[in-house]
C-alpha cells in the first residue's frame, strides 16, 4: 500500500481573499525543499498531499517538520475507491496497531460512493470487532481514531496525527535583517520572525582579530540552523573592528555599549537599504543587559527610522532557553567564543545612558566614513538549509 503525506493549513485557512496566496507560497517552499527527492505534490483549498518513496520518508518528515506553515499532517494510506479495498486497507492497518478502544471518522467527498458516511463508519466497525478482539466503541477518548476520506479516484486512511510548527510559510512577509550574534536570545527571535513568514537575512558584527574565526563558524553553524526552517539564508559578516576601535579609544569607558549599539544600528540601517529589507530584527530582551532597558533601547533606537522587532523581548531567559533547545542553536550559542559585543564590556556600563551625552561623545570621532566603509565592504555566505553552504565575498 502506498502512502502520501496529508498536510493540514491550520490558521492559513482564515486568510480568505489572501487564502491562495498563503497556500501557494507554502506549496512552492515544500517543492523548494524536497527538490532533491522524487515527490509528487498536490493541493487544494483544504489540504496538500505529498506522495513519496519510502526510503526517503524520514528525510522527508524532517523537512516538513521545520516548515512553518504546517499546522498538522498525517501519513495516510492510499487505495483506489472502492468498498473491497478500503475494508482490506483498514483492517490491514488496525491489526498493527494496539488499542482497546476505537472510533471511526469518515468523510465522503464522492458522492457517487455508493454508502453514506455514518453507515460506513459501522461498516467498518463491524469489521474491526469480527476481526480483533477484546475492543470497544469510545467516541469521546479513544486510543485509536481511524479516518477515511472517500474522494473520487483515491481514498485516505490514517490514524496517526503530527503537530507542525505552524506559524506562516517563509516568504508570506518581505525580508528582514537580523542582528545575530553567538548568543542563546538572537537565533530564537529569528526563528520567531521567520515564523510569522519573514524571509530573513542575518548580519554578523566581525571585530577582528579581537575576535576569533571560531566565533564567526559559530554564527555559521547558528546560521545553518536557521537555514533549516526556510530554504536559504544569507549571512552578512561586517567588519566592525575599525569602529569599535574608535570607540574604545575616544569614547567614555560606561558609554562604549551605547556608542558601539548606535553605530551597529546605523550600519544595519544602511544594510536595510542595500539589501532592501524592511525592519531590523534582534534578540534584545528587556532589562536583560544594560544596554536592554528601555531608556538605553530608546537612545540607542533614536539613530534609525527602520522599524526594529524584538520578538523576544518579553520572554524571560528560561524561556528563551526552552526555544533554543527545541531549534538545536542552545548548545552552540553556549560554545565560548567571544563576538564583539563581549569582548569589550565594560566594567560598568551605563543603564539610563542620555542621549546628550551620547551625541557628544560621537562628536569625538568621525564615523560616518567608517560606517558606509562597513557597508560597502560587508561579506556574504549564502547558506542553504541541506548545509550544501557557498562562501564568498559577492552573491
Amino acid at each position: 500500500m502506498d502512502r502520501v503525506i496529508l498536510i493540514k493549513y491550520g490558521e492559513l485557512s482564515t486568510k480568505k481573499g489572501n487564502r491562495n496566496f498563503f497556500i501557494n507560497t507554502l506549496y512552492n517552499n515544500i517543492k523548494s525543499k524536497l527538490s532533491i527527492y522524487d515527490v509528487e505534490i498536490h493541493k487544494d483549498r483544504a489540504r496538500m498531499y505529498i506522495k513519496f518513496l519510502e526510503n526517503d520518508f524520514d528525510a522527508i518528515k524532517k523537512v516538513i517538520d521545520k516548515t512553518f506553515g504546517i499546522h498538522a499532517y498525517h501519513i495516510a494510506t492510499i487505495v483506489d475507491t472502492n468498498d473491497e479495498k478500503i475494508q482490506d486497507a483498514v483492517l490491514k492497518l488496525a491489526l498493527n496497531e494496539k488499542f482497546s478502544t476505537f472510533k471511526i471518522d469518515t468523510k465522503r467527498s464522492d458522492k457517487s460512493f455508493p454508502i453514506h458516511s455514518q453507515e460506513y463508519n459501522k461498516v467498518l466497525a463491524g469489521l474491526l470487532f469480527k476481526n480483533i478482539s477484546h475492543i470497544s466503541v469510545d467516541v469521546h477518548n479513544p486510543d485509536l481514531l481511524l479516518k477515511v476520506e472517500i474522494r473520487p479516484k483515491e481514498s485516505f486512511i490514517y490514524f496517526n496525527s503530527y503537530e507542525g510548527i505552524g506559524g506562516y510559510p517563509v516568504g508570506t512577509q518581505p525580508r528582514g535583517l537580523l542582528m545575530l550574534s553567538g548568543g542563546i536570545d538572537s537565533p530564537v527571535a529569528g526563528y520567531l520572525a521567520m515564523k510569522r513568514g519573514m524571509i530573513l537575512d542575518a548580519v554578523y558584527f566581525e571585530a577582528m582579530p579581537h575576535t576569533s574565526i571560531q566565533a564567526r563558524n559559530k554564527v555559521i553553524r547558528l546560521a545553518e540552523k536557521l537555514a533549516e526552517y526556510s530554504d536559504s539564508i544569507r549571512l552578512h559578516v561586517v567588519n566592525f573592528t575599525p569602529i569599535q576601535e574608535e570607540i574604545y579609544k575616544n569614547c567614555r569607558e560606561d558609554y562604549c555599549i551605547t556608542i558601539m549599539r548606535r553605530m551597529m544600528y546605523r550600519i544595519m540601517e544602511g544594510l536595510s537599504k542595500k539589501y532592501r529589507a524592511y525592519v531590523i530584527v534582534n534578540g534584545e530582551s528587556i532589562g536583560q543587559v544594560a544596554s536592554q532597558t528601555l531608556s538605553s533601547m530608546a537612545v540607542i533606537n533614536s539613530v534609525t527610522n527602520i522599524p526594529v522587532i524584538r520578538p523576544v523581548a518579553c520572554f524571560d531567559k528560561l524561556e528563551i532557553m526552552k526555544i533554543s533547545r527545541k531549534i538545536e542553536t542552545y548548545d552552540i550559542s553556549i560554545i565560548p567564543y567571544e563576538d564583539c559585543c563581549t569582548v569589550f564590556v565594560p566594567r560598568h556600563p551605563i543603564i539610563n545612558p542620555s542621549i546628550d551625552v551620547a551625541l557628544d561623545e560621537e562628536k569625538k570621532f568621525d564615523y560616518s566614513p567608517m560606517i558606509q566603509d562597513a557597508i560597502d565592504t560587508v561579506q556574504t555566505i549564502k547558506i542553504t538549509f541541506d548545509n550544501d553552504n557557498q562562501f564568498s565575498d559577492l552573491l
